[in-house]
């Protein structure tokens, strides 16, 4: 039985911002983000809050579109030569950064080098790159072992993106956070100004000139930017904030709850609309390196008590048309979809066959810690639910419940229980970070150098090298059953079933760019 939604209030409470929209210069977007900002490296790691941060202030080789095609953004063109193990890129003109140097290839390079050291596409490069180069400022030479066909897919992917920092910027060691935000992307972080947990600001950037061909689709095609300032303010109560939107003070609430969103839908100055034309997949991750999930017989024992319904009924509500049960490791209306060891997740539910499971499993009361935050939607939703089923269980849980930025900091862990750190966490991924095996950083087996979590499965690699071989769309769907039974079968995550994230917006805002929270293209009318 799911557990009961938290109610928020629906009435206006007192301003939270000091000047209404009326009053407002027209080029300032205030927005409520999904989350507050404490993070600014991109690449240490993988929170929403920080990619989105990252697409405002630095900008990308290639882009991904709605289409999942790559497309230029700062390079020119390339070529492929050596039959493929040759590739120079070449920099379009006009790139700078924001202290009003231009980008060379050497500080392009030496991001690619960055990258590659934490992200699930930049780890594939790393292990058939040679070398990387730049003989010049235009020009970056990749030097391959073997052709990597999904190099530009690679390079231009929304999360776990390769973004373009200063040479300097770039050279920090990947394991530790950078402190610089110099970038070259569409808009410029006011540091000055940084008040985390509070408010975040933004100006456009004077300097940046969009590509010329194509139009807005995800996070390729040209990024014009309308607005001299954008603000982000950190609201954590969904109805102060509902309130502030209905009165003007702000302009865009990026992922109101569900009870809000029937409220602000029946108001006629705000469009509540899909973030995303694709589902977002819930996940239950569990640690690997410590007990009681270093377990696979603790880890499957848990699985007949996972009810997707109750998980997406608590982040969405109990409406089927706006999330999807039954759902695998992939993203549903995705070419990779497959029913391979589902059993696990659609045989009967049952709380006692799963206490059976654990005590054949050997599970005699070790301690485990849940870990979760109060201040974002879905995770916040999705870790209730989880904690009831494991007192359900009778497992002996600590709940250790903090802001979402101290979450992101802590899954960073590695210690055991009884020395600071978790057992179990629980999270959401937009669509297409689960849409392929080589940005689906939850079915990587590759260890301490994956996500939080850690598993370590050699059959999950080696199924997911044969993935990135396969010659034909029909072998990548023969090898993405083989990697969904053995994920599933291992446990190196728990899909939670997929719901579809809804965002609201004044009405006087048109162009929003669907995906996630982009604030290019978007103008006041």
């Amino acid at each position: 039985m799911a557990l009961r939604r938290r109610q928020f209030l629906a009435g206006a409470g007192a301003g939270v911002l000091a000047t209404p929209a009326l009053a407002q210069p027209a080029r300032v977007l205030k927005a409520v983000p999904q989350a507050n900002l404490t993070s600014i490296d991109p690449i240490w790691t993988t929170a929403n809050i920080t990619r989105n941060y990252g697409h405002m202030v630095y900008d990308t080789l290639y882009g991904i579109d709605q289409s999942f095609t790559a497309r230029p953004q700062m390079a020119a063109g390339h070529l492929v030569e050596d039959d493929g193990k040759r590739i120079t890129i070449t920099l379009r003109e006009d790139l700078t950064f924001h202290n009003g140097e231009p980008v060379r290839a050497a500080d392009a390079a030496q991001s690619i080098r960055r990258w590659s050291q934490r992200t699930a596409y930049g780890l594939k490069l790393r292990d058939v790159l040679d070398e990387i180069s730049a003989p010049d400022d235009k020009r970056i030479v990749l030097r391959l072992k073997k052709p990597f066909p999904m190099l530009f897919q690679g390079l231009g992917q929304v999360s776990g993106a390769c973004f373009i920092m200063p040479e300097k910027v770039a050279q920090t060691d990947p394991f530790k956070q950078i402190d610089d935000t110099t970038g070259s992307g569409p808009f410029v972080f006011i540091r000055s100004e940084y008040n985390t947990g509070s408010r975040m600001a933004f100006e456009r950037n004077a300097r940046y000139v969009p590509v010329s061909a194509g139009e807005p689709s995800l996070i390729a095609g040209p990024k014009r930017v309308f607005f001299d300032r954008v603000e982000w303010h950190i609201i954590t109560d969904a109805a102060t904030a509902a309130a502030a939107l209905q009165r003007g003070e702000i302009d865009w609430f990026e992922q109101p709850p569900p009870e809000i969103q029937e409220l602000l839908a029946r108001n006629r100055d705000i469009t509540v609309d899909l973030i995303d034309t694709l589902p977002l997949g819930g996940v239950m991750r569990l640690n690997h390196l410590h007990p009681p999930f270093n377990d696979k017989k603790i880890r499957q024992a848990i699985l007949p008590a996972i009810d997707q319904t109750d998980y997406m009924s608590a982040v969405v509500g109990t409406d089927p048309s706006v999330y999807r049960a039954n759902v695998g490791v992939f993203t549903p209306d995705t070419p990779l979809v497959n029913a391979a060891g589902m059993e696990a997740l659609t045989s009967p539910r049952s709380i006692d066959r799963a206490k059976a499971l654990l005590r054949e499993a050997g599970y005699t009361n070790q301690p485990l810690r849940l870990i979760g935050p109060t201040d974002i939607l879905a995770p916040a939703a999705l870790t209730q639910v989880a904690a009831d089923m494991f007192r359900r269980l009778g497992m002996n849980m600590d709940f250790a419940l903090s802001d979402w930025g101290t979450v992101i900091q802590r899954r960073t862990s590695r210690e055991p229980v009884e020395k600071g750190g978790w057992s179990v966490l629980c999270t959401a991924s937009s669509s297409f970070d689960q849409a392929d095996p080589a940005a689906h950083s939850m079915i990587r087996g590759n260890g301490v150098a994956g996500w939080p979590g850690w598993p370590t499965s050699p059959a999950l690699e080696t199924l997911r090298d044969a993935w990135f071989d396969a010659p034909t769309l029909e072998e990548q769907k023969r090898i993405a059953m083989e990697i969904q039974r053995v994920a599933l079968d291992e446990v190196s995550y728990i899909p939670l079933g997929s719901y579809y994230g809804k965002t609201a917006l004044r009405k006087n805002l048109t162009g929003r760019v669907p995906g996630l929270m982009l604030s290019w293209n978007l103008r006041r009318v």
